[in-house]
């Protein structure tokens, strides 16, 4: 039995409640980690690919979604998205924890990417790390180069072109009242990781081990599952709105999108 973190469920719970006001059609999902995303769009009948640069995640995704592949519903790519040459437009482009690793410029690069995947009225939702104030080890070791505001996300999607629909910020106050100890783990783990180049701290931010941080023991699914963090589900909303919030969920839309 596979145990996510906390703030993970609270992610999934908030992105399931999304999802289920979109008929499903095609997605192309950036930097899918260990899949939880993908699994959560193939059950809701959706069909698509992932694409991620890290040889080995898209490898453990082969793994996982076998019958998947073979039902020719989903297929991981081992390739840069923003080089990639997509063959289909899809209706949903979606990445978490992706786009604070790309440099000014190619987040710009990312948004005009993705608005030329998209088919008319396609759909972007994406999942950042929120609250600049919170910069921590987690931050470094991953690769990151920002956390963003709503105002930043404002200010990309208008300079890019796109709509933003829908922003709210997640996991708060849940993962803030956890943060200390999440960054103690982080730096005990994996604080070598500082010695390694952007791109490769980049490549392994998808897939990590860290005790009580990234995996937990199969005896505490029994407290984290989404029947227990219900409650904190319905807490995480009601901080929707709070700059405290440590992930920041957005939606947007190419304005142009039925031009196109």
């Amino acid at each position: 039995m596979v145990v996510l973190p906390p703030g993970t469920v609270l992610q999934l719970m908030y992105l399931q409640e999304r999802l289920r006001q979109m008929p499903p059609g095609r997605f192309l999902e950036i930097g899918p980690g260990s899949g939880e995303i993908t699994q959560l769009l193939l059950d809701h009948g959706w069909i698509g690919s992932s694409y991620d640069l890290e040889e080995n995640t898209v490898n453990a995704l082969r793994d996982r979604f076998g019958r998947e592949i073979s039902e020719h519903r989903f297929v991981p790519v081992n390739e840069d998205f923003l080089s990639s040459q997509v063959p289909d437009k899809v209706d949903l482009i979606i990445s978490c924890m992706v786009m604070e690793h790309l440099e000014d410029n190619a987040q710009f690069v990312f948004m005009a990417k993705s608005s030329n995947a998209l088919k008319s009225n396609g759909r972007m939702i994406a999942l950042v790390p929120g609250s600049p104030a919170h910069w921590g080890i987690e931050d470094d070791i991953a690769g990151h180069c920002r956390r963003y505001t709503r105002e930043s996300i404002d200010v990309l999607t208008d300079t890019s072109g796109w709509k933003l629909l829908h922003i709210a910020g997640l996991t708060c106050p849940i993962s803030n009242l956890l943060l200390p100890v999440s960054n103690l783990l982080v730096n005990r783990s994996e604080r070598q990781k500082l010695s390694l180049s952007p791109l490769e701290r980049t490549k392994q931010s998808g897939r990590r081990s860290v005790k009580y941080k990234t995996y937990f023991p199969s005896l505490l699914g029994l407290l984290l599952n989404r029947y227990t963090l219900y409650p904190m589900h319905m807490l995480q909303k009601l901080f929707a709105k709070s700059e405290s919030a440590l992930v920041l969920f957005f939606e947007a839309q190419p304005q142009f999108g039925a031009d196109r």
